[in-house]
């Protein structure tokens, strides 16, 4: 299928204002380009909800669109016709009226510790008892206090060069962060231990790219093919499923796993509580074409093993303030 986008047109690409989405859009921008010669395209940035709130943690604002929905309302009324996301970030329920239009390639989606420079002779669990370690992510904070309770853990907010300022600072002892985010930034050798799955499962679509787009769209539905990563593809569809069956959001401690080889995909899926004492996990395989279907299996298999009753009960202590 071919586009039938004349050359005279120009497509506008909608981003965050942060460095990494821009990184990341214009990354896209050239790629686009690269396939689309005779197109323009054009990059508009905006400012979303979690980019302007910064002294309150992601969990106490809500996540529903935390850092899409202006983005999404600026496609919606065809300011932009599309958007670039962080995969993480966006949620598994889209506006009506828009679609998630393909997945990029993943960059290694695990977490990765970054440490203060006195540190700098320590892992994860060589860290004395008490040290500080930084994170804005719920999920990060449940399987490190469920593997390393002695550890202290404080919210940190603000954009990449900012939480590393405050590491190198003194603020903190260590930083959990994406891997992929260091790398799309130049900054991997900042990465003092890339994290095992065994200990930190990442989020659901880390390390990959979402672009949103309106749905019915066939011109950018067309274009935006040249960029669809089919494996990452199968593997990030089987963990959206696995979180939306599940009804959880991007700020709820949901971390999983997928890798493919040959034609299966295996999905492995954990919900903790927030003091990491109770741990769900479990895993499932089959056919990669069946993503979805099994990130709902397994969702189901964590139902049964009580996973809906953790994340009720994160919710009523979110909702508390506590």
């Amino acid at each position: 299928m071919t586009s039938t986008l004349t050359p005279t047109r120009t497509v506008r690409i909608g981003s965050r204002k942060s460095q990494l989405a821009l990184v990341q859009t214009y990354w896209v921008q050239a790629q686009l380009q690269k396939h689309h010669p005779d197109i323009a395209f054009e990059i508009h940035t905006m400012s979303t909800q979690g980019d302007k709130i910064l002294d309150v943690a992601l969990a106490k604002i809500g996540d529903k669109g935390l850092f899409t929905k202006e983005l999404e309302v600026g496609m919606l009324n065809r300011d932009t016709d599309m958007a670039v996301h962080s995969l993480k970030d966006l949620p598994t329920n889209l506006p009506e009226g828009l679609v998630l239009g393909c997945i990029t390639a993943r960059e290694n989606p695990a977490d990765a510790l970054v440490v203060h420079e006195k540190h700098k002779d320590k892992q994860l669990e060589t860290l004395p008892p008490g040290a500080i370690i930084g994170t804005s992510s719920l999920r990060r904070l449940a399987q490190l206090r469920h593997h390393y309770p002695h550890l202290e853990f404080k919210d940190i907010r603000g954009n990449l060069n900012t939480r590393l300022q405050k590491l190198d600072e003194g603020g903190y002892d260590a930083l959990i962060l994406a891997a992929a985010g260091l790398q799309r930034l130049d900054m991997a050798d900042r990465i003092h231990q890339i994290i095992p799955p065994e200990v930190s499962l990442h989020a659901v679509g880390q390390g990959a790219l979402g672009i949103e787009c309106r749905a019915g769209d066939s011109d950018i539905l067309t274009l935006l093919q040249t960029l669809q990563d089919t494996p990452t593809a199968y593997c990030c569809l089987a963990e959206r499923a696995f979180l939306r069956t599940l009804e959880g959001g991007c700020q709820v401690p949901i971390g999983v796993n997928t890798s493919i080889k040959g034609e299966e995909l295996t999905l492995i899926g954990m919900v903790a509580t927030l003091d990491g004492q109770r741990l769900v996990k479990d895993s499932v395989t089959g056919i990669a074409t069946d993503a979805e279907k099994l990130g709902e299996q397994l969702a189901a298999k964590l139902r049964n093993q009580g996973a809906q009753e953790i994340l009720e009960e994160i919710f009523q202590t979110i909702q508390r303030g506590s």
